[in-house]
């Protein structure tokens, strides 16, 4: 007896202190729950002296009951379909929310991908004016180095032609090689 009213004893303690101050969601839904009224049925039958007075008393119970089951049922599927309309509207409102989000995505996309478009257009264009500007400035220099050899070529015919002006005869080109000749020899 002792042991059984210890242990009964230490679990009170041990509930006691292990209640706490807030309630849980198991416990909001004990303190919020709503019980139906007792049903009318239990333990109203008192048999009576009459066979056929019983019968149709219990048949009247019977009635009364498949009454109320029929009731029940009834808010029953009731509730159900508000809990599915709920959760249909639930449904649509999110589908509703992700489709604006696709196509604010969508749109989004779109606007980036004008933005690089018209960045690429530019660095095109950026581009293709580089090219021109290198391409100019090639001919250009192509141009100074045709215009260059011209002048060289011109010179060169110039010098030539003042150079032919005072050509040697052949009696005195021998004297100048011989004079060459002895000049560059060692003594």
């Amino acid at each position: 007896m002792a042991t059984t009213s210890r242990s009964l004893y230490r679990t009170l303690c041990l509930r006691s202190f292990s209640t706490n101050t807030k309630p849980t969601h198991h416990n909001s839904h004990q303190q919020n729950h709503q019980y139906t009224e007792p049903n009318s049925f239990i333990g109203c039958w008192e048999a009576p002296k009459d066979p056929k007075e019983a019968e149709a008393k219990l048949a009247q119970l019977r009635r009364d009951y498949a009454k109320q089951v029929k009731e029940v049922r009834k808010e029953y599927i009731k509730e159900v379909e508000l809990m599915r309309l709920d959760k249909f509207r639930k449904d649509e409102a999110r589908k509703e929310a992700l489709r604006l989000q696709n196509e604010e995505r969508k749109m989004l996309k779109v606007e980036a991908a004008k933005v690089r478009a018209q960045q690429r257009e530019v660095a095109e264009q950026e581009f293709r004016q580089t090219l021109l500007k290198e391409r100019a400035e090639k001919l250009e220099n192509w141009k100074m180095k045709e215009k260059l050899k011209k002048e060289m070529k011109k010179d060169e015919k110039e010098l030539l032609r003042h150079k032919s002006s005072m050509w040697i005869d052949e009696q005195e080109l021998e004297k100048k090689i011989l004079e060459a000749i002895v000049d560059t020899t060692p003594l």
